[in-house]
């Protein structure tokens, strides 16, 4: 793990692994950095966050609370990824309207997240599912057929796709 620059770790947050924080980013409370994710910039995570795998958080972003950021996702610029968002695979969220998470609901329980993807599509992480909106809606109707849990799923996906915007170039920072 390497914090360097103005960067800091304080609290019981944990960098492990290749993680690197660095810039004025900050890491507390019991936030955890790990693999080979990298905060940087203004970042700041913290909370119960963690972010992971080869998660990128930049620019004045923020992860907080139950937030899981993993996999390729990069959360940057004035995004805010917070309470029990998950944000997985190759999303790009770096604006408050690239993300939308909507629980506890469906069979579950729990909370389903909608977010941007690098090739401006919307991505939907709920439970072990993790796809585009399309395969995640077939998923519902072979899973809940027409019963309250499909309903739920499908106005949230509609929500999503208003909410979403896709505009613009994800690939990069702006």
């Amino acid at each position: 793990a390497w914090v360097s620059g103005n960067a800091w770790v304080s609290g019981n947050a944990w960098v492990s692994g290749n993680a690197w924080v660095s810039g004025n980013a900050w890491v507390s409370g019991n936030a955890w950095v790990s693999g080979n994710a990298w905060v940087s910039s203004n970042a700041q995570v913290y909370g119960n966050a963690r972010v992971s795998s080869n998660a990128r958080v930049s620019g004045d972003a923020q992860v907080y609370g139950n937030a899981r950021v993993s996999g390729d996702a990069q959360v940057y610029g004035n995004a805010q990824v917070y309470g029990n968002a998950r944000v997985y695979g190759d999303a790009r969220v770096y604006r408050i309207d690239h993300l939308l998470a909507i629980g506890p609901c469906g069979s579950r329980n729990g909370f389903t997240t909608f977010f941007r993807g690098k090739d401006r599509e919307i991505i939907v992480k709920c439970g072990c599912f993790l796809g585009t909106i399309d395969a995640f809606l077939t998923k519902v109707s072979d899973t809940h057929g027409d019963n309250k849990h499909a309903q739920v799923y499908r106005a949230a996906a509609e929500l999503a796709k208003v909410q979403i915007d896709l505009s613009g170039d994800g690939n990069h920072q702006p």
